[in-house]
């Protein structure tokens, strides 16, 4: 993974478009990014894996880029939200259901 980091890292560096990867672009970025994920699902669920798999990476790689913008690290921030989530959906409460924590 941390081979793939540096691969993302230098893409970026080589065309200096770190000084536009504030964590506002970023946002909108990954929420674009999203929304063209999506868009291969609207109407029917026949979706061509190839391209929901380029829509996916690229919203993972905005994802990173934010990471870095934040000075965050990935390991830690996502293992940081499991704690909370798994404080918020216990098992015995959440397993089969889709309802939200504050409905449980």
């Amino acid at each position: 993974m941390e081979d793939t980091r540096k691969r993302i890292r230098k893409f970026r560096d080589d065309r200096s478009w770190s000084q536009f990867h504030t964590p506002e672009n970023l946002a909108k970025a990954i929420n674009i990014e999203s929304g063209e994920l999506l868009e291969h699902f609207l109407w029917n669920n026949n979706y061509d894996k190839e391209e929901v798999s380029d829509e996916l990476a690229d919203v993972i790689i905005y994802c990173m880029h934010m990471a870095d913008a934040l000075n965050v690290d990935i390991k830690e921030i996502i293992n940081k939200k499991m704690d909370k989530n798994e404080k918020k959906y216990p098992v015995e409460k959440s397993r089969g259901t889709s309802k939200k924590y504050t409905e449980l």
